[in-house]
């Protein structure tokens, strides 16, 4: 089976990248990316390639010399379904607000409507790839929906999840550490559509690399691999509090202990927190699945790595307040960052929007800068906390257009991502535009202690 036309259903994170590398390695292949959001995609047919909705180095480039080509992105989703001989469904699948399992469970309502369209649409056979983060046995649910239409199309279902790091993303798809492709291995059709799929990565990625499964080991090695991380995480970060207070240095524990081959560096930087739109969501999913299973000493396993992670946001805030004499009230706090980390403008759970709210609590004035974030993004998401009223938080919030607007007057200064940028600032001249005391909270571990002290900062850094 060769793969003449692929369609992707959801033009974000996950399928724009994706599919403008697929379009680029295959040109053969025509690829549409389509999106109910007229918005998103008149952004990714923007004539200036810069200004694609999706910052990621190197993915203008990439959709520059495929778009127009085989690369298309378009609104009208039931064309691209009709002519495709593939589907990928690559719609967000937000952590549900309502009902059971609400704040834990995968909310699928885009999934059940992507799979109710491709039915109602489909007049040839599909192969349909589950390209969402999904909860183990998705499949079975859009193989119910597809297979029970009446209208005679049969459907291959397989799971295909991505293993991006934002920031790194087009690189990650270049060069990948594997790629994992489950489906119904066990048959004919369903071998036929997996070695599809394989074809197609096969244009650029070494066959040793592409690991097929069954759906679902597929579905539950995705929820797995981000659980593992974000435990990582969790668990550096624990000790960096140990480390406070015993006078240790958590970069250089990190450091003995990632030495250990068995171990290795990796993940074991510690920071203000995790952030992004997969760990929490992927870690809240899989405690839902085990307890619904009444797996409950599993469940708490990993629901401890979000207890964690929210407690390391919560303190490296309360120690602002707690360092500023016990008052932030009145005062201006300026943010370096608001991006979950660099080269990205993916703000989804990043630490900052916390630190933020906890702060707001303390009646602070906030002042923002991120180099890829912009202003009606960060309202955005403080107002969907829902902690105060959307005029509150712009009166007590401003974002500006530089690192030195932010510094300027201010009581503090709190570093919330690690862009490269902020290592470069002039921390002489800020420090003379501060206020005295001058406090620089280093939530990523990106500045170097000694040269700040000598500047004449009052200098805390995460895990020292």
């Amino acid at each position: 089976m060769k793969i003449k036309n692929i369609c992707c259903i959801g033009a974000g994170y996950v399928g724009g990248p994706t599919m403008a590398v697929i379009a680029q390695k295959c040109p053969e292949i025509n690829v549409t990316v389509v999106d109910i959001n007229d918005k998103r995609i008149a952004a990714w047919n923007d004539d200036n390639v810069d200004n694609i909705p999706i910052y990621e180095p190197g993915l203008s480039r990439v959709v520059e010399e495929a778009r127009g080509r085989n690369l298309f992105f378009s609104t009208d989703v039931e064309k691209a379904i009709d002519q495709a001989d593939m589907i990928f469904i690559s719609v967000n699948t937000p952590t549900k607000t309502y009902g059971i399992g609400k704040g834990m469970a995968a909310d699928l309502k885009f999934i059940e409507l992507c799979a109710r369209q491709i039915a109602r649409v489909a007049t040839t056979d599909k192969i349909v790839v589950e390209k969402s983060t999904l909860p183990v046995r998705t499949a079975e649910a859009l193989r119910n929906i597809l297979d029970n239409t009446g209208n005679g199309v049969k459907y291959q279902i397989l799971s295909n999840p991505e293993f991006l790091a934002e920031g790194t993303a087009v690189d990650d798809l270049m060069n990948p550490d594997r790629v994992l492709i489950g489906g119904d291995i066990d048959t004919t059709e369903g071998a036929e559509a997996v070695e599809a799929l394989v074809d197609v990565y096969a244009h650029w990625i070494d066959r040793e690399r592409i690991l097929t499964t069954n759906v679902w080991s597929s579905e539950l090695s995705k929820l797995t691999a981000n659980a593992f991380l974000a435990q990582r995480v969790s668990s550096i970060n624990s000790l960096s509090e140990l480390c406070e207070k015993t006078g240790a240095d958590v970069n250089e524990v990190a450091k003995a202990v990632g030495m250990d081959s068995r171990i290795g560096p990796k993940f074991l930087q510690s920071s203000v927190g995790f952030g992004g739109s997969c760990f929490q969501k992927d870690l809240l999913n899989l405690v839902y699945i085990a307890k619904s299973y009444g797996l409950n000493e599993v469940a708490d396993y990993w629901e401890q790595v979000i207890i964690m992670n929210d407690h390391q946001k919560k303190r490296f805030a309360a120690n602002i307040v707690k360092t500023l004499f016990n008052t932030v009230s009145g005062k201006k706090i300026g943010v370096l960052g608001w991006a979950f980390k660099k080269d990205t403008n993916d703000t989804r759970e990043s630490a900052a929007i916390y630190v933020v709210d906890y702060l707001l609590n303390e009646q602070a004035d906030v002042v923002v800068y991120d180099p890829k974030v912009n202003a009606e993004q960060v309202y955005a998401d403080l107002d969907h906390l829902n902690t105060r009223s959307e005029a509150e938080n712009r009166a007590r919030v401003t974002v500006v257009n530089s690192a030195m607007d932010v510094t300027k007057d201010a009581h503090a200064v709190a570093v919330l991502t690690e862009w490269d940028e902020f290592k470069s600032l002039d921390w002489s001249l800020i420090y003379d535009d501060m206020l005295k005391p001058a406090f620089l909270f280093d939530g990523r571990r990106l500045l170097n202690r000694a040269e700040k002290e000598k500047i004449g900062f009052e200098f805390y850094a995460i895990g020292s």
